[in-house]
């Protein structure tokens, strides 16, 4: 056998003795030991032939050994037997290196994972790629107890079925293998170590749920597989992972949230597949990707906020795909893109506003494009780049350039542009020159096409004197388009005209929103221009018919020839169409206290604004009380805890700029019937009125009805309801009145029932001894007018108004003096019956209309009284049953009190207070021996003190009337009541005066009584 290598390095005299003294005998297979190295040289390692030593390491790769060689040194820590024809290894063969740390059996003959002996648990890398092993069997893994890395790469592995051991494993390869399949679970028991998984080149064609529940893992490679779709949460379960790969899968759907758990994943290689689309939905959760790779897909759009969930992006790479425009904002969101490609595409058409929002973008290659027009007729697609430094325009035909294009880019530093058809005229003088400020001249290669005499010269080589104008070879627009606004399914034009010089053929296109017009309905036109010589103008009509919605924009039109282009201003067309309602509020009938829902949709172009009203106002008790939700994308009006107050007409407006449309509904609240107020018991004295309340509430209105002691209540000529039943009146009340009345209200939803008890007195007699003067001495007219009196009170006991006058003794020689008055004036609401004569007509029942016409009284006569519910312009008392309001005001029917001749003058007080009557006195004592009964209160029958006062004989009726308290207006009618029965003729003495005065004639005593009983009604 040859000699063998020393590879340890020694002394120059080691080197030497070795080559001398180091040969082995041939017969020995090199077996005799070499000599040692003199004192103070380390001992040498054996290298075993034919293998290479260095270090630690043992290098038998390449040898075609078939079996391994022997014996291997113990020395070895890593052995190297790739690229060899190892089809077994015998495990005695390492059981004594005990330093042994790595493995490499890539590239041999083995069929399954070798069992190395002891030394297996000290192993930490295993390197069996290329070899013929054509299953992973748990069992001869489990002795590997330290392994770290495991190559399995390049075997004929088919299935990963049974689930890994529990192992040390970080870095786990199993490339181009046969793999198809794989079971859930199988790397579950790696989770705590593993950091990469490399499955490129094998045949997966599906990713299963929950495949990867690896938290540790950093890196996971899967290109070069099958794998058509990624159905969301795939990946779920990985979420340390720093970098995916997926190129080449031929990937066509991304589902929603396919990536949803990566949220620490910077890089993402999507590389040569079959996107289309780039939409927020697969990028969700994605928050921490830097690098996006979607080179060499189909990906012809970008979908609005697609960069929503991925706004820490620094470098994207769109080469090599099917983009032909990019949209307003279309990157959106990318404040930290730093490298943008889209090179290699087919855009023709940048919005304005495209690249807003790449505020730190520093790198832009849009080379190999359609952008010429763009680039000509920009007016703004560049803004937003301050910090751009490197801009790629190569391989656009670019023939002209604005002299502002670049302007907003203040720190570019690189500009690449190759082109040879740029019109070199005037309007290009400033490109050389900017180009030499900014030292760009070494990325562009730029030259003339025309005028023909510098036609393939470079823009740098032509003299800042050779960009003229003698001519305009390239069109110049003479009349633009104009904005333009119309109906919904009309017709319209755009115009637009342009002159040129040269005779090259012209080209017309239209352009709405900066993209062309394939189908467009033109008229183009050409002739000499009037004053022109030889300037061709050429005009282009633009028809639009039945214009829809869609037809917005704004139009441009452009006229070409092979000079340049030349582009009109941008004119916008507006199409309007009335609203018309989709959804109308309907008539809502709905319980208190539920939920009122009423809907209002409504078309139009631009899109109608949606306001409601209320009764043809603004004020909702619902609002005010925030009991009212609108909900515009609903299109729905709530009103929740809906009451009475609600109650009205409801209407949705629909308004644009073409007009407004209104739609109605009436919304009804339902509330059961409930008493407003308490049902009162009430006692009254027979003969006097008693009236029952039952202030009823509900919606609809309560239909009220009475009954008596559970009885149907026997309604008689002193029966009367007013307030719609809700106010039960009795006059001349009798004992067979007395009992319980009911008072029963229902509507649809339900019914109600109150009960009240009414209590009758019978009536004290009228010649009581407390009604006799004892300062009547005997005195006939005394008696006379007690008689009369007691005859008043048997009459005036049934009629609404019950007044007992008692007449007060006064000394013979007082009176009063008073103005005679020609006229006799008679009130309004005096009834014809009751005239100055004196004399009392007969009875007469009825209504008698107001002057208004809106109210009625109802006039009843029940021994000479009167019930006079209203009150007129001339002092009579009314009922309005309108409000609630006046159902309380007329709870007592008498509002308008009793004036009598002399005594007090009671006023009516509150009608439900404790002491509803005040007495109004000119200073006089009381006098107890005249009663009278209280008409207003039922419940309580008081005694009234009444005040005869001594008066001097000046002093007239008028002056002690204005002594009482009156107001002004109403002393004047309290006066006016006692002169305005008096006949020509009379003396004008007080009618209050003692009996004994009256005179004997029976005119004077009708005029007495008329005056006494009925008093005057004063509001």
């Amino acid at each position: 056998m040859g000699a063998p290598r020393l590879c340890a390095p020694a002394a120059a005299l080691g080197l030497l003795l070795c080559t001398v003294l180091g040969r082995a005998d041939p017969t020995e297979g090199g077996s005799r030991p070499a000599l040692g190295p003199p004192s103070g040289v380390a001992p040498e390692r054996q290298c075993p032939a034919p293998c290479r030593c260095l270090g630690d390491l043992l290098d038998c790769s390449h040898q075609q050994l078939a079996r391994l060689p022997e014996p291997l040194p113990s020395w070895v820590a890593r052995l190297d037997l790739s690229h060899n024809r190892l089809s077994f290894i015998k495990a005695s063969s390492m059981s004594h290196l005990h330093s042994l740390r790595e493995v490499k059996l890539n590239n041999n003959e083995l069929e399954t994972i070798p069992n190395l002996g002891p030394v297996s648990a000290n192993i930490i890398l295993l390197s069996l790629a290329g070899n013929k092993i054509v299953e992973i069997l748990p069992e001869h893994l489990r002795q590997f107890q330290s392994l770290e890395t495991l190559d399995l790469s390049g075997n004929n592995i088919s299935e990963l079925k049974t689930a890994l051991p529990p192992l040390q494993l970080k870095y786990l390869y199993i490339n181009s293998n046969r793999v198809t399949s794989m079971e859930p679970g199988y790397f579950d028991n790696l989770a705590n170590t593993l950091l990469v998984l490399k499955l490129n080149r094998n045949r997966i064609t599906a990713l299963p749920p929950k495949m990867f529940k690896l938290p540790q893992l950093q890196h996971l490679e899967l290109n070069r597989n099958k794998i058509k779709n990624v159905d969301g949460l795939t990946f779920q379960g990985l979420g340390a992972l720093k970098s995916l790969k997926m190129q080449r899968n031929g990937v066509t759907k991304l589902m929603d949230g396919a990536f949803w758990g990566l949220s620490n994943m910077e890089i993402l290689q999507l590389d040569h597949n079959n996107l289309t689309e780039i939409t927020k939905g697969w990028l969700y959760g994605l928050l921490m990707l830097q690098e996006l790779h979607l080179s060499q897909n189909a990906i012809n759009r970008i979908s609005p906020d697609a960069w929503e969930f991925c706004q820490k992006l620094s470098e994207l790479d769109l080469t090599f795909n099917h983009l032909s425009r990019l949209d307003d904002s279309s990157f959106l969101g990318l404040s930290l893109l730093n490298t943008l490609h889209i090179g290699n595409n087919k855009v023709s058409y940048i919005a304005d506003c495209a690249f807003r929002g790449l505020s730190s973008l520093k790198t832009l290659d849009l080379k190999n494009n359609e952008i010429s027009w763009t680039i000509e007729d920009m007016n703004g697609a560049f803004s937003g780049l301050d910090k751009l430094r490197r801009l790629d325009l190569s391989d656009n035909a670019i023939m002209s350039l604005q002299g502002n294009a670049f302007a907003q880019m203040k720190k570019l530093q690189q500009l690449h542009l190759n082109t040879s058809s740029l019109l070199c005229d005037c309007q290009l003088k400033w490109l050389p020159q900017w180009v030499a400020e900014n030292n760009f001249q070494s990325f562009i290669n730029a030259s003339c096409a025309h005028p023909q005499l510098l036609k393939g010269r470079s823009i740098f080589a032509v003299s800042p004197d050779g960009f003229v104008c003698d001519d305009f070879p390239k069109p110049q627009i003479t009349v633009q388009p104009e904005t333009q606004s119309a109906i919904k399914g009309s017709n319209l034009s755009f115009i637009c005209s342009a002159a040129s010089s040269s005779d090259s053929p012209m080209t017309f296109a239209w352009k709405k929103d900066n993209e062309l017009l394939h189908d467009a309905e033109m008229e183009n036109y050409a002739h000499l221009r009037a004053q022109g010589g030889e300037v061709m103008e050429y005009t282009t009509i633009l028809r639009l018919r039945n214009v829809e919605f869609a037809s917005e924009g704004k139009y441009q039109c452009v006229i070409s020839n092979h000079f340049g282009s030349s582009y009109s201003v941008k004119a916008k067309l507006t199409v309007n169409m009335l609203p018309s309602f989709t959804k109308t509020p309907m008539d809502l009938t709905i319980r208190a206290g539920a939920m009122a829902r009423l809907e209002c949709a409504a078309l139009g172009h631009p899109a109608p604004q949606i306001a409601w009203q209320k009764d043809g106002g603004t004020d909702f008790p619902a609002a005010r009380e925030r009991r009212m939700h609108v909900m515009p994308e609903d299109d729905v009006f709530f009103i929740v805890d809906v009451k009475i107050e609600d109650i009205g007409v409801y209407s949705c407006t629909a308004q644009n700029s073409a007009g407004s449309i209104s739609a109605n509904a009436t919304l009804t609240v339902l509330e059961t019937p409930s008493f407003l107020r308490p049902l009162l018991d009430r006692t009254v004295t027979k003969g006097e009125t008693a009236v029952l309340q039952c202030i009823a509430g509900g919606s609809p209105p309560p239909r009220l009805n009475w009954t008596k002691d559970d009885s149907p209540l026997v309604v008689t000529e002193r029966h009367f309801f007013a307030a719609g039943n809700q106010l039960l009146i009795i006059v001349d009340s009798d004992v067979s009145d007395a009992g319980k009345y009911t008072c029963e209200m229902s509507n649809t939803l339900g019914t109600e029932r109150g009960h009240v008890r009414l209590s009758v007195i019978p009536t004290p007699t009228c010649d009581s001894p407390q009604m006799t003067a004892s300062s009547l001495d005997d005195d006939g007219w005394a008696t006379v007018g007690i008689v009369i009196i007691a005859v008043v009170c048997c009459v005036v006991g049934t009629s609404l108004v019950w007044v007992v006058i008692i007449y007060h003794t006064r000394r013979r020689n007082e009176d009063c003096s008073i103005t005679n008055t020609d006229e006799t004036n008679l009130p309004a609401d005096i009834p014809s019956y009751l005239s100055s004569q004196g004399t009392l007509a007969d009875r007469q029942d009825g209504y008698v209309s107001s002057e208004s016409g809106s109210h009625h009284q109802f006039v009843t006569s029940s021994g000479g009284g009167f019930f006079l519910p209203q009150h007129d312009s001339n002092g009579t008392c009314h009922i309005d049953n309108s409000s609630e309001a006046d159902v309380e005001a007329v709870t007592d029917p008498f509002l308008c009190p009793f004036l009598g001749p002399s005594g007090p003058v009671y006023l009516k007080g509150s009608v439900y207070g404790s002491d509803p009557f005040e007495a109004c006195h000119s200073g006089c004592g009381p006098d107890p021996r005249t009663a009278l009964m209280d008409h207003y209160e039922p419940s309580l029958v008081k005694k009234k003190e009444c005040c005869p006062c001594p008066h001097p004989a000046e002093e007239s009726c008028e002056q002690r009337v204005s002594d009482t308290g009156w107001p002004a207006h109403q002393r004047k009618v309290l006066s006016s009541s006692h002169s305005q029965h008096e006949g020509p003729g009379m003396n004008g003495s007080c009618l209050n005066k003692s009996p004994a005065d009256f005179s004997p004639s029976p005119e004077a005593a009708s005029v007495t009584l008329s005056n006494s009983f009925m008093g005057k009604f004063i509001k």
